[in-house]
């Protein structure tokens, strides 16, 4: 804490559904209204990154979610312990509580398909190249899966061919 300053918990940015991305934001008193400071090392030196994948309707969503279960642990629960003595420090200092600290995969629908999301705890310099990783992973995965998808933004029309009027509408 500083006489000059007040420190916040960053929520949202790249995440989604209003959750932490780990940056603590310190933003100076004479600042307040005009600008923030983001910093990604500074109490707590981890953030939260996510990696939504949609998958069509159609697809094997249980199956690929244990796929990216098994792709986030891999690459991400090496961190949980060492992160774990971090955030105990952390939360001393800048009142962060974190319950859980394992990654995990969120599922949500979207009008394309199935989302699932994995959120995991990394080092900030090595987001970009865990994406990569992690990407590479799924790809492959769900390449050799072939009851899961991806799905990318479609639109659908059914058309009933004996009263010429579309199957879903209001007046159908």
């Amino acid at each position: 804490m500083h006489l000059f300053q007040f420190t916040l918990n960053e929520i949202g940015g790249w995440v989604d559904a209003d959750q932490s991305t780990g940056r603590i934001v310190h933003i100076p008193n004479q600042q307040v209204f005009t600008e923030a400071l983001a910093n990604y090392d500074k109490g707590f030196k981890y953030v939260w990154n996510e990696v939504p994948v949609v998958l069509t309707y159609e697809s094997n969503w249980k199956k690929a979610k244990e796929i990216l279960t098994a792709i986030a642990f891999k690459h991400a629960e090496h961190l949980t312990a060492e992160a774990e003595r971090d955030l105990l420090a952390a939360s001393q200092q800048y009142l962060i509580n974190y319950k859980k600290l394992t990654p995990i995969v969120y599922t949500n629908t979207t009008q394309s398909g199935i989302q699932l999301t994995i959120r995991y705890l990394i080092e900030p310099r090595r987001r970009r190249g865990t994406v990569s990783a992690i990407w590479d992973e799924i790809l492959t995965e769900f390449g050799n899966a072939k009851d899961i998808d991806l799905a990318y933004h479609t639109v659908r029309s059914f058309a009933n061919p004996i009263e010429g009027k579309i199957v879903g509408t209001p007046d159908a």
